[in-house]
């Protein structure tokens, strides 16, 4: 009998990235003619989604996109990654996130993002997509969406037994001018885990944060108000993973960078896609650091995701026994 095929839910802002290359970036009043144009959808709704479903898993995208050409270029790039849109939803009377880069000659850049669709995505929307949260083994959850949204999304997979992974992101609603401590609801310190990277838990717990040690003491006061387990990740200081046994560091591979810009996103998709098959929480954020450093050692977003048999290869070079 073959096996299960693992499946995610993955719930997550969307987004066409508008790239312009330009001679230089315009000041104010100024205007520059551009050289080349591309579009790429991006967000971590897509990129999570697309590298779930790149390392085997039945995945499905819950988000919502706007009404023109721009959203049905998000659902067929998707497709092309096997990824499932039936809860792609459309919000006719708006536009598609959207993130405008320009580029200049050196490699700088500089962006403009239009929230868009997203900020539209209700709890009425996780609620009609209950039946595949209660079906998966995995929902991986990004916070930069509606607050009451996000809240609705892990109740809804609790109450299914569903595992939770969030990255608790500032809500799209908020400035975040102050303190995070009081903002976040209850219901975020429910997900089974928490993978916030250092500054937004530093920000949470307002512990500072400036090397490992602290990071340990930051994962065990989000154990202490709720969260099961918390992997706190640090680009190229790794990640430390902290439970209700012990807290463990995980060193980042030593790769050569060429571009950070999908890192985090790649590294959720991966450790769902891990935990979606196995319950070993360190050797899941292995796997998902092996795809967070190989996304980096490629031009792009979405497109420069790794496959499962390369994550497993660059695993196997890190310890060959």
């Amino acid at each position: 009998m073959a096996a299960e095929i693992p499946k995610v839910v993955v719930v997550g802002g969307t987004y066409v990235d508008m790239v312009i290359k330009c001679s230089q970036i315009p000041s104010p009043g100024q205007s520059v003619a551009g050289s080349a144009l591309s579009y790429t959808i991006t967000g971590p709704g897509p990129i999570q989604a697309a590298e779930a479903a790149l390392c085997g898993c039945r995945v499905h995208l819950i988000c919502k996109v706007g009404g023109g050409p721009f959203g049905q270029l998000v659902k067929a790039n998707l497709a092309e990654f096997n990824v499932e849109t039936d809860f792609v939803y459309t919000a006719e009377a708006k536009n598609t996130g959207i993130v405008v880069t320009m580029v200049n000659a050196s490699g700088e850049n500089a962006a403009c993002t239009y929230t868009g669709a997203n900020v539209a995505l209700s709890p009425k929307d996780i609620n009609n997509a209950e039946q595949i949260i209660s079906d998966a083994n995995i929902c991986l959850i990004h916070g930069q969406l509606p607050q009451e949204t996000i809240a609705t999304a892990i109740r809804s997979a609790k109450v299914h037994g569903t595992k939770v992974i969030l990255n608790p992101a500032r809500p799209i609603e908020s400035s975040w001018t102050g303190s995070r401590k009081s903002d976040l609801p209850i219901d975020y310190f429910s997900a089974d885990i928490l993978i916030p990277n250092l500054c937004e838990a530093a920000d949470i717990t307002e512990i500072s944060a400036a090397n490992i040690h602290d990071a340990k003491l930051i994962g065990s006061d989000l154990i202490a108000r709720g969260a099961n387990a918390t992997v706190i990740t640090m680009g190229k200081r790794g990640c430390m993973v902290v439970d209700r046994q012990s807290a463990d560091h995980i060193d980042a591979f030593d790769v050569e960078l060429v571009d950070q810009n999908a890192r985090g996103d790649a590294f959720a998709g991966a450790l769902a896609a891990y935990c979606a098959v196995k319950d070993d929480l360190r050797e899941a954020v292995k796997f998902a650091s092996a795809a967070a450093a190989l996304v980096c050692t490629r031009f792009g977003s979405i497109e420069a995701l790794p496959t499962k048999a390369e994550i497993i290869e660059l695993l196997q070079k890190q310890d060959p026994e």
